[in-house]
């Protein structure tokens, strides 16, 4: 198993998959539920990625991003045991460079019902040193065009890619 920081390092590895790939994104300090996600991605595909990012623009004002449980060693450990091939580490720095600022508002009824309902809002939650902005109280969410590979060989490869996350994860 392949632990794996650069998003560059990531995509050449992708590149170098053959067959389908399961990605189990998750936020680290795993769990059962985490790992059930990896067996199923296991048992559908012929690779298994596992991403562990604790972002911070998922916290709101008063949670304490700094605080979130982590233990990278025990989920190296889980993981390698689980037969996932490699697993996606990258910084903060990493995923939100200097002068990130691409983000999607959501806006209507769905961010009034369900979690959306009770999560505290993120507007204007940001990447660290980089300023952004929001006139609403939406729940924002980043997105990063780096995610998508720029080599066509690279973006074949990621299209062969299925994701599996639960929606209902009892994460801390």
């Amino acid at each position: 198993m392949n632990a794996i920081t650069p998003v560059a390092q990531m995509q050449d590895a992708r590149g170098r998959m053959a067959g389908t790939v399961g990605l189990v994104p998750t936020m680290g300090y795993l769990h059962e539920g985490h790992l059930s996600l990896v067996r199923r991605a296991r048992a559908d595909c012929d690779n298994v990625i596992v991403s562990i990012f604790v972002n911070p623009t998922q916290f709101g004002p008063n949670e304490d991003f700094e605080r979130y449980p982590r233990d990278e060693a025990r989920d190296l450990a889980l993981l390698e045991n689980a037969c996932a091939d490699a697993v996606f580490i990258p910084s903060v720095d990493e995923m939100y460079q200097p002068g990130f600022d691409d983000w999607i508002e959501v806006r209507g009824p769905l961010t009034e019902r369900l979690e959306g309902a009770t999560a505290p809002a993120t507007s204007g939650a940001s990447p660290p040193s980089s300023p952004v902005s929001s006139a609403s109280s939406a729940r924002i969410a980043p997105t990063s065009a780096r995610r998508t590979p720029s080599s066509s060989a690279s973006s074949a490869a990621w299209s062969r890619s299925r994701a599996y996350q639960s929606t209902s994860c009892p994460c801390p």
